[in-house]
């Protein structure tokens, strides 16, 4: 008699000649596939009803969201290796005697009846697409999740971005340093000053609204859609001394006013759209003096790859949109900057990741006290997922400056970039 982990290689097979990619566990507690490759387990038929509902990637996510299916070790890993491994075979599309003889195998494993509850935690987005009202709803579906959520895996600047990973090979430095490093850079990118004017456009929790403040003396004004980060970012300014130098405002990206030294948004156009950054970099350029500077962090995709992935718009950033970095800077010319730098911090994104990953694993027990066993799996499956797309380079994050040239066509710009990345050391 066949056991369940038989009939799932058979029915794999069908689709995917050769070895199963993984190893597998069944619901019954048999096993198929190499040894030495990671375990999946597979706790109940349900995971292949999901999968036949729903093909592809948000079935399979739902699957483990919901614990239907697991992983054993390290869940990036085995993602990696599964997907090496589908991607180094060529599929295959069955006949109709093929596909009746993959209904009767999936039949038999359980896999037929209705469509299982979909879990907890999806988007639900009305209106037009990138209006301010769906703005907000997307900002707050990510982002209002808890501040003491976020707070459990980021480092204690509550940097929710891409690091600097200035001293990669020196043990005692940490996320936080790196984060620091990150912050300082942006902020001689933009050569603050004390009295100049900031604009910190989607401020997230305040680190380089307060960093600006407290190491430059920047007067800063910090906008932000999520009333959560809003409240946070307001009771920080004063915690930390700078309420003087920071306004905090709760307005769309449309109603920010001008007459600033330098602006910044760092990991905020991912959120614009493509149709609506055209007019979001207008609206920058436009707010600036001439001589302003620009620094635009932001996630890119390949030409040819795809981004973000019905996971991620599904249950983490709804809305979201990446290009390749290079149209980025095409738009920014376009409305009327001079781009000056083009730094890619990919790697440094892996790093970044991979310590919040280890953070949230360290605190699992928190997080799944916070905010549940399904919203956990979700961001478990989420940075996994995150830190192999930057590795495998499917997807990239760069630091853009521009300037806005004066009518005369100068920049203010120093000759060369050096004062940027001063001596390596020990902090």
């Amino acid at each position: 008699m066949s056991t369940a982990a038989d009939r799932l290689a058979q029915l794999v097979g069908r689709f995917l000649p050769g070895p199963l990619p993984v190893r597998v566990t069944a619901w019954d507690g048999s096993q198929a596939g190499p040894t030495d490759a990671p375990g999946v387990v597979l706790r109940s038929p349900r995971a292949l009803r999901r999968v036949l509902w729903q093909p592809g990637e948000l079935g399979l996510a739902e699957a483990y969201i919901t614990g239907d299916l697991d992983v054993e070790g390290d869940l990036a890993e085995a993602l990696s290796h599964a997907g090496r491994t589908v991607r180094e075979r060529p599929t295959v599309r069955p006949g109709p005697a093929g596909m009746a003889a993959a209904t009767v195998v999936a039949a038999r494993l359980g896999a037929a009846g209705p469509p299982p509850r979909r879990p907890d935690g999806r988007a639900r987005l009305a209106g037009s697409p990138h209006s301010a009202a769906r703005d907000r709803a997307a900002i707050s579906h990510h982002y209002d999740l808890s501040n003491d959520f976020y707070a459990l895996f980021l480092d204690e600047s509550m940097a929710y971005s891409c690091a600097y990973w200035a001293r990669p090979d020196d043990p005692a430095y940490t996320l936080a340093d790196a984060q620091r490093d990150k912050l300082e850079l942006i902020c001689r990118k933009l050569g603050l000053g004390p009295g100049d004017r900031l604009l910190d456009v989607g401020c997230g929790w305040g680190s380089l609204t307060v960093h600006a403040a407290r190491e430059h003396k920047a007067r800063v004004t910090a906008v932000t859609l999520s009333r959560a980060q809003h409240g946070f970012v307001t009771e920080r300014a004063a915690r930390e001394g700078v309420a003087d130098l920071v306004d905090v405002q709760l307005r769309h990206w449309r109603d920010i006013d001008g007459g600033y030294d330098a602006a910044a948004a760092v990991e905020m156009g991912e959120h614009v759209g493509d149709s609506e950054y055209p007019s979001f970099a207008t609206k920058l350029h436009d707010a600036l003096r001439p001589e302003g500077r620009l620094l635009i962090q932001q996630m890119s995709r390949g030409a040819r790859a795809p981004g973000g992935g019905a996971f991620i718009e599904t249950y983490i950033a709804p809305d979201m949109h990446m290009r390749p970095v290079g149209r980025t800077v095409d738009v920014l010319e376009d409305s009327g900057f001079e781009v000056r730098s083009v730094e890619s911090l990919r790697e440094h994104y892996t790093t970044t990741i991979n310590a919040w990953r280890s953070t949230l694993e360290r605190r699992w027990g928190d997080v799944e006290y916070l905010v549940g066993t399904t919203t956990a799996r979700v961001w478990r499956l989420y940075l996994a997922g995150a830190s192999l797309a930057f590795a495998e380079r499917r997807m990239g994050v760069d630091q853009i400056l521009g300037v806005r040239p004066s009518r005369e066509g100068t920049s203010g710009m120093p000759a060369t970039p050096g004062a940027w990345y001063p001596p390596v050391g020990p902090a």
